[in-house]
């Protein structure tokens, strides 16, 4: 299993090649190991997007055109969007399969 940089949500993310319970216990705490580190930025990248928002909002404030409003409305859909995905990305909490021999 390795992980992936997703460009979007500025992180990187799992790439299973195959089940949860199909890794060894010993691959299984090396997964969290890394993903806990991958998880522990999730809040700071948050942060900067919400940033970037806030930004954006402050433009679209002041923006006279249309078009522009609605490009930046647009931006702000996405950069939120992102944003909802991180926090569920942020909630995945993998836990050690034992096997049962």
């Amino acid at each position: 299993m390795t992980f992936i940089y997703n460009k979007r949500l500025g992180i990187r993310i799992p790439a299973w090649t195959k089940n949860w319970e199909d890794y060894k216990e010993e691959e299984q705490k090396k997964i969290i190991d890394n993903w806990e580190v991958i998880r522990g930025k999730i809040p700071d990248r948050i942060k900067e997007i919400e940033n970037l928002i806030n930004y954006k909002q402050s433009q679209l404030e002041e923006e006279e055109n249309f078009q522009k409003s609605c490009s930046l409305n647009s931006e702000i859909s996405h950069l939120a969007s992102t944003i909802n995905d991180l926090w569920i990305w942020f909630r995945t909490d993998p836990q050690i399969s034992f096997s049962k021999d």
